[in-house]
């Protein structure tokens, strides 16, 4: 079945609507990068995107890449609550070198041709203790992220400033 990202920079909604999407009965998967800081910060470790995005970034691909892979088995529509390009438009906002492995990884695992915007949204945005960025920080990841996913020739659709319910509606018609 399809497999469709919503993605854009942080605390734009995109959990939000994921959620909202799964009570309609799709299948979600949740963000990888966002599990991945709560288990790393259990454990004590250092492989955290503040301290070492490196190592975190190929932590999140392993993910990415399983979560990928589950929901190929799946027989309904999955959406994932970021895609593969992320990562490199991340690593590319630090100025880290993106080694071959994820530029494999985004031809290998490619998602369904069209990709869901969240655009940055003022109103709505906090920190928490995995979001540590600055709105400004947010607005720079949405542009970088979103440059990612057209170089990679996805169709970008930008989800609408609106409702939690308006957004699902829209989601649902382009699909």
């Amino acid at each position: 079945m399809h497999k469709y990202i919503i993605t854009g920079g942080p605390g734009a909604g995109k959990s939000t609507l994921l959620q909202a999407l799964h009570q309609k009965g799709y299948t979600v998967s949740e963000e990888a990068s966002r599990e991945m800081i709560i288990q790393e910060t259990a454990k004590g470790s250092n492989c955290l995107p503040w301290v070492d995005l490196p190592c975190f970034a190929r932590k999140v691909l392993e993910r990415m890449i399983q979560n990928y892979e589950h929901a190929h088995t799946a027989s309904s529509t999955t959406f994932f609550d970021r895609g593969i390009p992320d990562i490199i438009a991340y690593l590319k906002v630090a100025q880290q070198p993106v080694d071959e492995t994820y530029f494999h990884a985004v031809k290998q695992y490619r998602y369904s041709p069209l990709a869901f915007l969240t655009p940055p949204w003022q109103e709505i945005y906090v920190n928490d203790s995995e979001r540590w960025q600055t709105f400004e920080e947010a607005i720079t990841l949405f542009h970088a992220i979103k440059d990612m996913y057209q170089s990679l020739r996805y169709t970008i659709l930008e989800l609408p400033i609106a409702s939690v319910e308006e957004r699902v509606n829209f989601v649902i018609s382009h699909i």
